[in-house]
């Protein structure tokens, strides 16, 4: 029987991605940059995030590699970079629509959602969605959490809780 007291958090990917995009700037960040805002200064009109925060996030997400920075310079200014997703980030674009799908449902008033995100190439609404590797859609109380290949048993010695 699996009792999730006896195994390690450590190496949690819900805990070590949360390290990376847990905080709340860095979620508005990937949200613009989701949205077509690649260019600093452009960030900081839409998100009215401080500069130092921005800048912060921004460097964090680029050492982690979900975004990349590339250079481009206006006629007669300095060279400047504008934010690109990666491969890595764009897998991260199912985390943001949840996380939208959750808001539209839970905090948008009677006026509705003030953004829907469209297929392209039909025009329909896109969603999230939790399915089974056998194609069942799955609710919460369908899934059951067990070991993985990389769970680590807790080490519960003397100074630690049963």
């Amino acid at each position: 029987m699996y009792n999730a007291l006896d195994w390690s958090t450590d190496n949690c990917p819900v805990g070590l991605t949360m390290e990376i995009i847990g905080e709340r700037w860095t979620v508005v960040v990937l949200r613009e940059v989701f949205n077509g805002i690649r260019r600093f200064d452009d960030m900081r009109t839409r998100t009215h995030v401080p500069r130092q925060v921005l800048s912060n996030r921004l460097a964090t997400l680029v050492d982690h590699g979900i975004l990349r920075r590339t250079p481009y310079q206006e006629p007669g200014a300095r060279q400047r970079f504008e934010y690109r997703l990666t491969e890595k980030g764009l897998d991260l674009y199912p985390v943001l629509i949840a996380i939208r799908d959750w808001g539209d449902k839970h905090l948008t008033g009677a006026e509705g959602s003030p953004v829907e995100v469209t297929h392209r190439e039909c025009g329909a609404l896109v969603h999230t969605e939790v399915r089974c590797a056998a194609g069942h859609a799955v609710t919460p109380r369908d899934a059951v959490p067990r070991p993985g290949p990389g769970a680590q048993r807790r080490n519960l010695g003397r100074d630690q809780p049963a």
